[in-house]
């Protein structure tokens, strides 16, 4: 039986687009010294949103003076209690302007809007509030007796959660004391903006957060700086890599959140419809743009032929469509490049002898779009089961024995998550011990939490965000 569903479209008239947008520089909406600009678009309409202000390294050099002088002035000589209350005040006026967020979240990334309505600004808000709570109780956050924070953080976020990634970063800097100048990804910049003039909204002091958009070379100034004390930066490894190698010689830390390859570990005893779920929110979550997606599913054997059966039955119920429709389930990709990407590597999958299989998907005309797919036959030396895809492509392994799963699941350049779905607590807990990642599910996948510290080992980065974990990052104690 088949259910269609009418649209359900959610309203954009409750979030007004500027035509262009300045650099956000010492609590001021100022332009791009050279006055240079770039086009910001709706990815599933191709349709340009609005001109954003094309930061050079002479604007980056404002924006880090603007922090410093608010540092040393202001922020570092508030007591951390009032600093607390900014970022209890950022929080509210996220849930008050809620819908707001979530609508241009959609329109700027492409992702459904239940995503961004349910998930992506909730979780924003509950990210200041949590730091909002240490913010006075950093001596006893077990990073010695008075840990100071750094000074100046750039920081540096991806396109996939905008205004999430900016919350895991911008909250933990400031409830420690630091100042910020933040860069938002190139394709996404708007709720960043729109973020701007919520700390000025919240009366926030000029200067203790700095917004300034463009494209790597913008990142780049930011990262090479001298006056920046300390970078933290979400994306791909290979820039990560380059910011490593770019700092090296230098007195800056680092946290380092990249790629990853999430292996899925379903065992014999997993109740297979809850697992079914699990693999969809895990790989088609955010249409596959997460860098700890489970996108290899390690299946046991003797369950495979039953759990894809039911795993196809549900990707096609998938909804692919306008984002902006409360029922999509699946939204655009978020730009031409990373389609090409997805494209790309899938089709590696192929010439590499894997079987494709895509239900039945009228995608539309306009904007980037990628049905959900799933490649079943697998090796581990194939480049889909080894290289990030970022899209909703899921590579199928099998495996007879425990220690098989752990040998695939661990057979990999990154570590960052892991799912492992069985009945037995013993199973979960001997498994999860073997494992190289960093953030590891049990009978669910893609959960977030702000007391829960997230990242991971090898290529899939250095520290910790969120929790205590992530608090040490942005502090310089005895630690």
């Amino acid at each position: 039986m088949t259910f269609e569903y009418a649209p359900a479209l959610e309203a954009t008239s409750v979030v007004k687009i500027k035509s262009e947008y300045g650099l956000f520089i010492n609590g001021k909406f100022v332009p791009a010294k050279g006055g240079k600009s770039f086009p910001t678009i709706n990815p599933a309409t191709e349709e340009t949103l609005s001109k954003i202000a094309f930061a050079s390294a002479s604007d980056v050099d404002k924006a880090v003076a603007a922090a410093r002088a608010a540092y040393s002035k202001v922020w570092s000589k508030m007591p951390a209690a009032e600093r607390g209350k900014y970022l209890f005040r950022i929080a509210r006026i996220l849930q008050e302007r809620a819908r707001e967020f979530a609508v241009l979240e959609t329109l700027n990334n492409g992702k459904p809007i239940r995503e961004t309505r349910d998930i992506d600004i909730p979780l924003a808000a509950s990210h200041f509030f949590y730091h909002a709570g240490w913010a006075d109780k950093l001596d006893h956050a077990g990073m010695g007796s008075s840990p100071k924070p750094h000074g100046v953080v750039g920081q540096v976020i991806p396109w996939n959660f905008p205004l999430l990634m900016l919350s895991w970063k911008i909250a933990p800097a400031l409830a420690t004391g630091n100042t910020v100048v933040l860069k938002p990804a190139e394709t996404t910049p708007l709720t960043a903006l729109l973020f701007a003039e919520v700390c000025q909204q919240a009366g926030l002091p000029a200067g203790v957060v700095n917004i300034v958009t463009g494209d790597g070379s913008t990142g780049s100034a930011i990262v090479n700086h001298p006056g920046i004390d300390k970078i933290a930066f979400t994306g791909s490894t290979a820039v990560g890599k380059g910011i490593a190698r770019a700092i090296a010689g230098t007195k800056k830390s680092a946290t380092l959140e990249l790629g990853g390859k999430g292996a899925n570990i379903i065992y014999e005893d997993a109740a297979i419809d809850e697992t079914v779920e699990g693999i969809i929110s895990g790989i088609f979550f955010n249409q596959g743009h997460v860098c700890c997606a489970g996108s290899r599913l390690l299946v046991q054997e003797n369950i495979q032929d039953e759990l894809l059966e039911k795993l196809k039955r549900r990707i096609s119920m998938i909804r692919v469509g306008n984002p902006l429709d409360k029922n999509t389930d699946l939204g655009a990709i978020n730009s031409a490049a990373q389609l090409a990407k997805i494209r790309e590597l899938a089709d590696s999958g192929d010439t590499e002898g894997a079987e494709r299989w895509s239900p039945q998907c009228d995608l539309p005309s306009k904007g980037f779009w990628y049905p959900p797919t799933i490649f079943t036959g697998v090796t581990q030396a194939h480049r889909i089961a080894q290289e990030e895809i970022f899209g909703p492509v899921l590579s199928v392994l099998t495996f007879r024995t425990p220690q098989e799963a752990i040998e695939k699941a661990n057979n990999t350049p990154f570590g960052l998550s892991a799912g492992i779905w069985t009945d037995k607590g013993s199973r979960i807990l001997w498994t999860a011990k073997h494992l190289k990642a960093g953030v590891i599910w049990a009978n669910t996948f893609n959960k977030f939490d702000p007391a829960s510290p997230f990242g991971g080992y090898k290529e899939s980065g250095w520290g910790r965000e969120g929790g205590r974990h992530g608090l040490a990052a942005y502090l310089k104690g005895d630690h």
